[in-house]
């Protein structure tokens, strides 16, 4: 579960915030390309993070996703293109119904290349949506791994006792995600070119 550590020669890692780190997950697992997305936390001052600390706020940090993926199938251009398509950008002070500082979106580039990258993408970007994104572009910093039951939450068959009662994980997430006005804010905000989501 997660990422292994090793990974394949030649691949290359992402990191993204864009709220809730399951949908995130999910969404990016589905793309061709994608090796595997491990949730977790990134960008805060304390020395360690888990849900726990960091759901009760004051820590700083950012839940993200680490994408591994193979950039002879995908590039980061195209990873950061579907990013910005798959968040609402514009919102400094969380995402859809899901507010607070860890729910923040940001994008953590790995390398100098990486930055050059995602700047250039955050232009085009805001020229495309027609308004000011907020998102910031921050260098990549420690990144903690997330509990295992949240890794592959959106597609774990495994019972969770949830505010619609005790079903499978990937129920519960479908329903939080439903509920949470992700999908119908993205099409409303970008359109024809939304990101394609497998659970929307």
């Amino acid at each position: 579960m997660g990422i292994a550590p090793l990974k394949p020669a030649l691949a290359e890692d992402a990191i993204f915030a864009g709220g809730c780190f399951w949908c995130v997950e999910s969404d990016f697992e589905a793309l061709p390309g994608v090796l595997d997305a491990q949730t977790g936390f990134i960008g805060g001052s304390a020395a360690k993070a888990n849900y726990k600390t960091v759901s009760k706020g004051g820590t700083g940090h950012y839940e993200a996703v680490l994408i591994r993926f193979d950039p002879a199938k995908i590039s980061y251009a195209s990873l950061l293109h579907k990013f910005w398509r798959s968040v609402d950008p514009t919102d400094a002070g969380g995402q859809f119904c899901d507010r607070g500082d860890s729910y923040r979106t940001a994008v953590f580039p790995v390398s100098a290349r990486q930055e050059k990258t995602a700047r250039v993408s955050k232009a085009k970007a805001e020229a495309a949506l027609g308004q000011r994104i907020v998102t910031p572009i921050l260098k990549a910093a420690a990144f903690y791994p997330a509990e295992a039951y949240h890794q592959d939450y959106y597609k774990s068959s495994k019972k969770a006792l949830t505010r619609y009662g005790l079903i499978t994980r990937k129920d519960a997430y479908k329903r939080y995600r439903d509920a949470c006005g992700r999908d119908q804010r993205i099409r409303a905000l970008w359109g024809a070119s939304a990101h394609s989501l497998p659970n929307g």
